[in-house]
């Protein structure tokens, strides 16, 4: 068998990866959810997760695509009926990942973006550790983090202020996660997190059939 045909064969039969699960996390403020933008732009193989959530929607949000707007009695049945991968409760709202979605794109080996906390991170590395690769986004400093929330112009000054309390106890979990970038460059961290991205595609377990593949070749 030649070299072209035993590629062929390989293409041919559908043989590629299985699909991985990208999770996001930083505090309020430090980019995740700017990088997370780029890359479903640039990454036609990579498709967000969209999450419930309780919270009022922002302005410069779209229901249905930065989140699924849903009220707390809606949240509590998808919580207690086992509808949702994860949940937790972050500034007295709660958020949530729908289950159904990621089973069916899990299937049929195409990636998921995750653009979660760390108590959400902590439950999917429960359930799910191999498919996982996790990135914890930094703020260079505190005071560009509060910089950053009130240039957003989004929330009140109390809810910012509860927001940067949060942000100390969200970033002790930074050593739970695969990958930490401190996010002093969007440019640069963008291009970090991307390729991080390609070289978990690439990793060896996550090849399908690369066994049956190999024996071929040395047939």
């Amino acid at each position: 068998m030649s070299d072209s045909q035993t590629l062929s064969q390989l293409r041919s039969s559908g043989i590629d990866r299985r699909g991985l699960m990208l999770v996001l996390s930083s505090p309020s403020g430090a980019g995740k959810s700017t990088i997370a933008r780029r890359l479903l732009r640039d990454e036609p193989q990579l498709e967000l997760s969209v999450s419930v959530t309780t919270r009022e929607r922002r302005v410069s949000e779209v229901d249905g695509q930065d989140y699924q707007f849903i009220d707390k009695r809606e949240f509590e049945i998808m919580r207690d009926n086992g509808q949702l991968l994860e949940w937790a409760e972050v500034h007295s709202n709660f958020y949530g990942t729908p289950f159904e979605p990621v089973q069916e794109a899990m299937a049929a080996g195409r990636d998921m973006l995750f653009d979660i906390d760390w108590q959400g991170a902590l439950q999917m590395f429960e359930a799910a550790r191999a498919d996982i690769v996790s990135i914890f986004i930094l703020p260079p400093s505190m005071a560009e983090l509060r910089n950053r929330l009130i240039r957003r112009a989004e929330d009140s000054d109390d809810v910012i202020e509860r927001r940067l309390e949060n942000s100390r106890v969200e970033m002790q979990h930074w050593g739970e996660y695969d990958y930490v970038i401190i996010n002093d460059d969007l440019n640069r961290s963008f291009s970090e997190v991307r390729s991080i991205l390609t070289a978990e595609r690439l990793r060896r377990d996550r090849r399908v059939g690369l066994h049956e593949f190999v024996a071929g070749l040395l047939d």
